[in-house]
This record gives structure tokens, sequence and C-alpha cells, in this order.
């Protein structure tokens, strides 16, 4: 069983290293400590979505994108196909 506190650490990681970013920046940036955004990429804390929120503006992600990745993640764990919605 896959946590999704841990999809979204996870998410939240691979955006950071995307960037070329550190911890230490994001954190920063996201004004939060960076034991606690440690401890969120590693799926050890569940922020809340004020944090959430917080560390996707430092990291220039939106939160449905976010959301996204994980539930995609969620869904191949689980063995379903997620179908893609344009809400345009």
């Amino acid at each position: 069983m896959v946590l999704v506190r841990e999809a979204v650490g996870r998410s939240l990681r691979t955006a950071r290293t995307s960037q070329g970013r550190t911890l230490r920046d994001v954190a920063r940036c996201a004004r939060v400590s960076l034991g606690y955004l440690s401890e969120v990429e590693r799926g050890q804390k569940e922020a809340s979505s004020e944090l959430l929120n917080a560390i996707c503006l430092a990291l220039a992600l939106s939160p449905s994108a976010l959301f996204s990745d994980v539930s995609i993640e969620l869904a191949s764990h689980e063995g379903v196909t997620l179908t893609v919605v344009d809400a345009a």
C-alpha cells in the first residue's frame, strides 16, 4: 500500500530535483524549516494544505499538478488507469 504522504513527498522531491534546487533553497522560499521539508519529502510528515501550497509556490508548481502526479502514482499501484479529462 502506498501512503498519500509518501506519494506527495516523492512528487515534491522530483519537482525540486528536476529544477536543480536544494532543500535549503526551497525551504527558505516556502518559509518552512529545512528539517520539516525533508520529512515531508521522505513521506514522514503529512503537510497541511497551507504548507503544501507554500511549498508548491516555492517550486512554481500548481497544487493541481502535484495532486495529478499523486493520483497517477496511486492509481498505478492500484492497477487502475486514469483518464485525463480536459476541463476546458
